[in-house]
């Protein structure tokens, strides 16, 4: 069985016949749909991550563990790689903004010596992804903070030259699947660009419906699909 972990749980929801069952969790509710658990993880990587840790342990204390966990949602893209209304999965997984401002500049909580501030996706995974719905793979970053100018902009993709979005959930979920030892994989579609923030610009609807339809074509992958 696998699990989507969305913030846009009911745009997920549409991609797949099955209705769904409600399964109550200490904080947390499910949407079991056949063989997909769907979960409104929250905003942010503290939330997301305690969110799917909970359906995590519930899954593995019932003997029923999860094979895949997927972060699904929205996202801003960073232009002209990943335009409003494109798909991305992600390649790698990084917490952008988890460390330590110097005079010399930002440090990653790794250079501090101690930590993670990446997880990788399974690559056959995110290259059949890819595949089947035309996305684009690259980095997608997790931030606790929204870029809202066009300096930190810059300063993000300088330190991550192959980011293509940004999010607030995926490394927060991706924390709660390596402690299970279950595989992650992030599906984004982007609803503005990442910079100047401009609400008149942004393409929730136009994102939402991407990603609905993302999902119909990455339904029969992830039912396919078996980690090593």
């Amino acid at each position: 069985m696998a699990t989507a972990v969305p913030v846009e749980r009911d745009a997920v929801a549409r991609a797949f016949a099955s209705p769904a069952a409600e399964v109550r969790l200490p904080g947390v509710t499910l949407h079991r749909t056949g063989a997909y658990d769907l979960l409104a993880a929250g905003v942010g990587p503290a939330l997301a991550a305690a969110s799917t840790a909970a359906a995590l342990t519930a899954a593995a204390l019932d003997g029923t563990p999860y094979d895949l966990v997927v972060s699904a949602g929205i996202a801003g893209g960073f232009a002209p790689d990943a335009p409003v209304g494109s798909l991305v999965v992600a390649d790698d997984i990084v917490a952008a903004d988890l460390g330590a401002e110097t005079g010399d500049g930002f440090l990653a909580v790794t250079e501090l010596g101690f930590g993670t501030v990446s997880h990788r996706p399974p690559e056959s995974l995110v290259r059949d992804l890819v595949a089947a719905t035309g996305a684009r793979a690259g980095t997608v970053l997790t931030v606790s903070t929204v870029t809202g100018s066009a300096v930190r902009a810059a300063e993000l993709r300088a330190r991550h030259p192959r980011a293509l979005a940004e999010a607030m959930e995926g490394f927060g979920v991706a924390e709660a699947a390596a402690a299970h030892g279950t595989p992650v994989v992030e599906v984004r579609a982007v609803s503005n660009p990442v910079g100047p923030r401009d609400r008149a610009a942004w393409r929730i609807g136009d994102a939402l419906t991407a990603l609905t339809e993302g999902f119909g074509k990455l339904a029969p992958v992830l039912e396919s699909w078996e980690s090593a």
